[in-house]
C-alpha cells in the first residue's frame, strides 16, 4: 500500500491591535499556502462573522468533494470507452448548527450534469458515477453521506460536411 502526504500551511491575518479582541470583532481572515500553488484566501462564513468575498471552509468543503469526484468519474470514464465533452456540477451541502454554536455538516449532495460524445453508451455513463464515488479519496475520508444525482446528456453528432 502506498502513502501520500499533502501539507498546507495556514496563517492567520486577522491580528490588529488598534481593534479589540473580542467574538464581535476579530477579523476571520487567514491565507493558505501550499509550497508551489497560490495562497486561498480564506475566512469563516458570513454567518460566523466572517468576510463573505473570502472562501470559508464549509465551501472549501462542498468544492473538495465535488472536485474529486469529477476526477474520479473522469479516470473512469476514460478507462471505459465513455468520452465525456462537458462536465459542470452544482454541489451542495446541509450542515446544523447545534445550540451551544458547534456544527457539523449532515450530507452534502452533487448533481453533475455530463455530457458525453454521441458514440458513448448513456447508460454505462450514469452508471460510472457509483464507481467515481466509491473511488473518490475525499468522499472516502467523510463520515457523512454524499448523494449525487447525475444527469447524463448526450452531444449532438457532428455532421458531415456537403460535398
Amino acid at each position: 500500500m502506498k502513502t501520500h502526504q499533502y501539507k498546507s500551511h495556514l496563517i492567520w491575518d486577522g491580528a490588529n491591535e488598534s481593534v479589540p479582541f473580542t467574538y464581535k470583532t476579530y477579523d476571520r481572515s487567514y491565507r493558505i499556502q501550499v509550497d508551489g500553488k497560490p495562497d486561498l484566501a480564506g475566512s469563516s462564513d458570513r454567518l460566523f462573522g466572517g468576510n463573505g468575498e473570502r472562501y470559508n471552509p464549509e465551501d472549501l468543503f462542498v468544492a473538495a468533494l465535488s472536485s474529486c469526484h469529477l476526477l474520479s468519474y473522469l479516470a473512469i470514464c476514460a478507462r471505459n470507452g465513455v468520452t465525456v465533452v462537458g462536465y459542470e456540477d452544482d454541489a451542495s451541502g446541509t450542515m446544523t448548527i447545534r445550540p451551544d454554536g458547534s456544527g457539523k455538516f449532515d450530507e452534502v449532495t452533487l448533481r453533475p450534469v455530463v455530457t458525453i460524445a454521441a458514440d458513448s453508451d448513456e447508460t454505462r455513463a450514469l452508471q460510472l458515477h457509483d464507481e467515481a464515488h466509491k473511488q473518490c479519496f475525499i468522499a472516502s475520508s467523510v463520515a457523512i453521506p454524499v448523494h449525487h444525482a447525475a444527469k447524463i446528456r448526450v452531444a449532438k453528432p457532428e455532421h458531415a460536411a456537403s460535398s
